[in-house]
């Protein structure tokens, strides 16, 4: 996440909207962000109905009840236009996303 931040201007420079989506509460969130100075970029609890937006994006594993580390572009009709699943000790790497923006 502290990369989104990092690169907050980028993604505006690019007509996009950076956001974080986890499983975690909102207290839990608060406090994340605080911890790492982020400021700018939104965190959004995906916690009740736990895990509905992973689900309805195929990216919840249900066995470890969180979702997968994933980067989605969705356009203005919020259709899909590219998805990247990562390991999930891998942290993506974010000017591949910018650079996939870049191209829509």
């Amino acid at each position: 996440m502290q990369s989104l931040e990092e690169l907050f201007e980028d993604f505006q420079k690019l007509n996009a909207v950076a956001v974080g989506i986890s499983v975690d509460g909102v207290p839990c969130k608060k406090a994340w962000a605080e911890s790492l100075g982020i400021e700018k970029t939104s965190l959004l609890a995906d916690f009740w109905p736990h895990g509905e937006v992973a689900r309805a994006y195929g990216i919840f594993r249900e066995k470890e009840g969180f979702s997968e580390r994933a980067n989605i572009i969705m356009d203005e009709e919020q259709r899909i236009v590219w998805m990247k699943i990562y390991p999930i000790r891998e942290l993506p790497d974010i000017q591949e996303v910018l650079n996939e923006l870049a191209k829509i």
